[in-house]
């Protein structure tokens, strides 16, 4: 669950953190007391529980609700409280601050908008203390509230306190996290927590919650670019139902929306709504809501609705920071699932940049990442992610990684390493290579295929030999099942591209009224491309002996051997593979398509280059 979920639009999110026995969870104890957010009744018994063990009021039983925490009167878990000042409602954060428990510490912070770091005054800034501040600096949080814990045991000495800020803002100022306040507290006594403290005359303000009530809102969620999550899809009699939450931006019926990744387009028809008094037109941030579309799309869970102009990067190769939290090492080669928002998708660790080691606070050049490191890595994907980079919307800029049923890493993205295509890059469109068997149209296709889906684009691929083991099984070599082959072929290409996806046909299509039917079928967005290498060429490339077999006759109805081959006469592209190598013949199928294709130059006439080849 989010934080938000609770809090409501107006919450700040800030979190607590500090060295053990600093006093983060005596310093929320006492603020909420101070504030009216206990329960009525809690402080007394806080009191009787306190006396009982013979110690003063302990503010941070208000908070430690695992039996572990008051044994060892440590804090393992991130505990989440709401709190209300006179200007605005908060949610605190406690993340721990025992260096066993970092996990949840970073779990707590990834969420927040702020953070207050608390140092005791005679302690001074502890190694902890630097590493937590530096986990707050990679987790992108620009706002830092220093409170200086435990004046009494300095005496409330102003000296004591500017030595302490004088330290930790020169750590600070390393990483580049600007301090906003500091301020001097005795947060068992409520020292400067709510109230000026009259035991420290120095001292003018603010308050820590002054402090706090002055801390400027990033952009409200409902103000930030459209991004839903879609959590399921039902059906209600003829209505598809698009379930999800809106995570930011604002959403009314009539708005054009595209889904991630497919970049299919339409517009809200109606929200569906139950025992409303009146229907629903409009729903925003951090709202859950159910939809109809006016078109028929292909969506599911893990899909992103956005607006057609403002949607999220989608690439298939991503530079990112991971917690590193698993019990083996990470490496490359390691196989993973990523998790951002309601999608999951297959990714590999395919670079180690460099590793943190959060005990000496500094990168080193490194192959691998042992639990509770940082390392800067490269995560590809087969298939485009949609995603943001976490500096520019955090709610789709950070995700998790799965390793079995294990969560293993938490992480933010911070660099798109693929060309990532625009929002308008490309509609759906078939690219058709027909040619003799042996001529390369099945090697060209899973070549153009990676190439595409490392800049973005939606790909799929439809090749003749699997679809003759699956779809097409029940079919032969007749000119009636050739024809056949081809028509359901083409059929499922062209519902495939009604999403938004280049599909990559290879068939052997060996004659022009089959083609021409296909061309029909498929209508605009057909690209015919001739892999042309003669029947002597394609016979010496052949590894199985099959032309060998059709000029023996021990193999009937083999296309330009034993049955006809009418080669293409007017192609949008012809790739002579005798004469070119793969690369140059990859090239200029990759050209093609990145002009017709993946740029509005697709309407334009079709010119045929005549250069290419394949092993």
């Amino acid at each position: 669950m989010s934080i938000n979920d609770n809090a409501g639009p107006g919450a700040l999110p800030i979190v607590i953190v500090g060295h053990v026995d600093h006093g983060k969870s005596t310093l929320i104890g006492r603020l909420l007391n101070d504030t009216g957010a206990l329960a009525e009744g809690k402080a007394d018994e806080l009191r009787r529980v306190s006396s009982r063990r013979g110690v003063e009021v302990e503010w941070s039983f208000a908070l430690d609700a695992l039996q572990v925490e008051r044994d060892q009167a440590i804090t393992v878990d991130s505990t989440q409280i709401w709190f209300n000042s006179p200007l605005r409602r908060y949610v605190i954060i406690d993340a721990p601050g025992h260096g066993e428990f970092l996990r949840n510490m970073i779990t707590g912070a990834a969420q927040a908008e702020a953070a207050v770091i608390v140092v005791d005054a005679a302690q001074g800034l502890t190694e902890q203390t630097k590493r937590h501040a530096y986990l707050l600096h990679l987790l992108g949080i620009g706002q830092v509230i220093v409170a200086v814990n435990k004046m009494d045991k300095v005496g409330f000495a102003q000296a004591a306190f500017e030595a302490v800020v004088d330290a930790i803002t020169t750590h600070l100022d390393s990483l580049g996290l600007p301090l906003v306040h500091a301020v001097p507290i005795a947060a068992r006594d409520g020292d400067n927590l709510a109230t000026v403290s009259p035991r420290m005359a120095w001292w003018r303000g603010p308050t820590l919650l002054e402090a706090l009530d002055a801390l400027p809102r990033r952009v409200a969620a409902v103000d930030k670019p459209l991004r839903l999550a879609v959590q399921d899809v039902y059906r209600d009699n003829d209505a598809r139902i698009i379930v999800g939450r809106i995570e930011s931006g604002r959403l009314k019926v009539g708005d054009s929306v595209r889904i991630w990744p497919t970049q299919a387009m339409a517009r809200i028809k109606a929200f569906q709504s139950w025992n409303a008094a009146t229907p629903i037109l409009s729903a925003a941030a951090p709202q859950s809501v159910a939809f109809t579309l006016d078109e028929e799309l292909y969506v599911e869970r893990g899909h992103v609705a956005a607006a057609p102009d403002q949607g999220p990067h989608l690439s298939t190769a991503m530079r990112a920071r991971v917690f590193w939290l698993g019990r083996k090492q990470l490496s490359v080669g390691a196989e993973l699932k990523l998790r951002i928002g309601t999608a999951t998708a297959a990714v590999s660790v395919t670079a180690v940049h460099r590793v943190l080691d959060v005990e000496r606070l500094a990168f080193h050049d490194a192959a691998v990442a042992s639990t509770n490191d940082i390392a800067e890595v490269t995560l590809t994907a087969l298939t485009p992610v949609a995603f943001d980079l976490f500096a520019a919307h955090a709610s789709f800029g950070r995700g998790v990684l799965i390793d079995g049923y294990d969560v293993v890493a938490g992480c933010v993205i911070d660099q798109d390493l693929g060309r990532g295509l625009s929002v308008s890059a490309h509609s759906g469109a078939v690219i058709w290579l027909a040619g003799l068997s042996g001529a390369g149209k099945s090697t060209l296709a899973n070549g153009l295929r990676v190439d595409l889906a490392r800049q973005g684009a939606r790909v799929f691929v439809l090749d003749g030999d699997d679809l003759r083991g699956g779809l097409n099984a029940d079919l032969g070599f007749s000119a009636a099942d050739r024809a056949e082959n081809l028509r359901r072929t083409a059929e499922v290409a062209k519902l495939l591209i009604r999403d938004g996806i280049i599909v990559i046909a290879a068939l052997i299509s060996p004659t022009a009224a089959d083609r021409a039917r296909v061309r029909a079928i498929v209508g605009p967005g057909f690209h015919e491309v001739f892999v042309n290498a003669g029947v002597e060429t394609c016979a010496a490339r052949d590894v199985k002996g099959l032309y060998a077999k059709a000029k023996s006759g021990t193999l009937a109805q083999f296309t330009g051997v034993s049955a006809a081959w009418e080669p293409p006469a007017a192609p949008d592209l012809e790739l002579d593979t005798a004469t070119a190598s793969y690369e140059q013949s990859l090239a200029a199928l990759r050209g093609y398509v990145e002009a017709h294709v993946l740029t509005p130059s697709c309407a334009r006439p079709v010119e045929r280059p005549t250069a290419e080849g394949t092993r």
